[in-house]
């Protein structure tokens, strides 16, 4: 277990939903630290993420949030800064160089804007059953846009800041690796699929429950 985790505390309570790429990333980020959590589901599809006793631990009422012996924490990204530096101050995952913490930043703005608008719209759209709508179509062209861009930025690199793993990477990685399930194709993007699976080979890795891919049209 991770040392600078107290002996006395209890495990970090994190309430997720298993097909959310904005879960997965804090999940991974526990098991990389080893830190001891407990799972607790919220299912979404019943509302219980709008249910009086949980927006008392977020007032968005969204998901991932973690409770760690009484420190509330929302929102996947903030959660990921929240445990290294508690966690894994003296790790690389949070650089603090200008040029590398700017990079990370980037990458993180990029998973609330491209990423969100592209792969993660078009999985969650496909997983409802909406169809291939104009809106699920727009989401997909989006997606393409952005991963050829990936394409550029990531060349010659093995993460995305650089040759080390950081945060960028375990926020980025769920909807780009699932993207396919949103009927997103990564098979003209090399450099993005090598990636992957560089991220997947990191130690301590968790997967994300996989959905099915849908057939092309």
């Amino acid at each position: 277990m991770n040392p600078d985790f107290p002996a006395n505390a209890a495990p970090i309570k994190f309430y997720r939903h298993p097909l959310s790429g904005h879960c997965h990333r804090v999940e991974m980020m526990l098991s990389i630290l080893d830190l001891p959590y407990e799972l607790i589901e919220v299912d979404l599809l019943k509302g219980a993420h709008k249910a009086p006793e949980f927006l008392e631990l977020n007032l968005f009422g969204q998901v991932p949030v973690i409770d760690d012996n009484g420190t509330l924490i929302a929102d996947s990204n903030a959660i990921l800064v929240y445990l290294v530096q508690s966690y894994g101050a003296d790790t690389d995952w949070l650089p603090t160089t200008p040029k590398d913490a700017a990079e990370v930043q980037r990458w993180l703005s990029l998973t609330v804007s491209h990423v969100a608008t592209g792969p993660s719209r078009a999985r969650w759209r496909t997983l409802i059953g909406a169809g291939d709508t104009p809106e699920t179509e727009a989401a997909r062209e989006v997606s393409h846009d952005f991963l050829s861009q990936m394409e550029g930025l990531i060349a010659g690199r093995d993460y995305l800041v650089g040759d080390r793993p950081t945060i960028a990477d375990v926020a980025s990685y769920a909807y780009i690796a699932h993207a396919p399930e949103g009927g997103v194709s990564l098979d003209c993007y090399p450099l993005v699929r090598a990636w992957i699976e560089r991220v997947a080979a990191l130690p301590r890795f968790v997967p994300m429950v996989a959905s099915p891919v849908p057939e092309p049209a």
